[in-house]
């Protein structure tokens, strides 16, 4: 008896235990319920469980196991022809450790986005300007401390707000943030640079 295997592999899978079965890391169809049933517990591979790491397959090995264990059945692959195993054990880190990062995440982010606001407007001399723009309009020298100032401060909070479509765990749309587009760019490309990095690996 045989049929038709669907094989779809994501880009990257997260993995939580060292003992990896076929349906573990991959959606399977198949319109012969016995032949999906076996395919199903294939053993893939058994990693280093002290060992987390991310590990570059071909979805052509799989295809080798399962034809293997079934030479007549038909199996069509769907999408990527390499992926990535990120074995995770789950194991928390020290909260206090946890703590202390996010914290110096964050004071350098506000603070380099602090540097970053002052040294623009320095360079384009905001203080002059609005000086200017407020003596011209007003026929009064500034004292420094005007609606122009105030309302570009808070201008500049709202719109970085509105910018980043988040405040605090709400977001102000239901589209992703800039921030969460930017992570999975940056996400892209480390999966996109592991698969060609251990390509060139075995053509050396």
């Amino acid at each position: 008896m045989s049929g038709i295997l669907y094989l779809q592999i994501d880009d990257n899978i997260l993995i939580r235990q060292p003992h990896i079965c076929l349906q573990d890391i991959a959606r399977l169809s198949c319109s012969e319920p016995e032949i999906l049933h076996r395919v199903r517990v294939i053993p893939v591979t058994t990693l280093d469980p002290v060992k987390p790491g991310r590990y570059v397959m071909s979805v052509m090995d799989l295809v080798d196991l399962i034809q293997k264990k079934e030479p007549e059945l038909k199996i069509v692959p769907i999408g990527q022809p390499d992926f990535i195993l990120t074995y995770d054990t789950g194991k928390q880190p020290n909260p206090l450790w946890r703590f202390l990062k996010v914290t110096v995440v964050c004071l350098i982010s506000f603070f380099g986005g602090a540097f970053s606001i002052m040294t623009f407007n320095n360079d384009v001399d905001i203080g002059t300007l609005f000086s200017q723009i407020y003596t011209q309009v007003t026929g009064h020298v500034s004292s420094g401390f005007t609606i122009l100032e105030f309302s570009y401060s808070v201008g500049l909070g709202v719109g970085i707000l509105f910018f980043f479509n988040h405040f605090g765990k709400k977001k102000l749309t239901c589209d992703p943030t800039p921030m969460q587009v930017q992570m999975r760019l940056y996400e892209d490309n480390v999966n996109t640079a592991i698969r060609e990095d251990a390509g060139r690996f075995h053509q050396e």
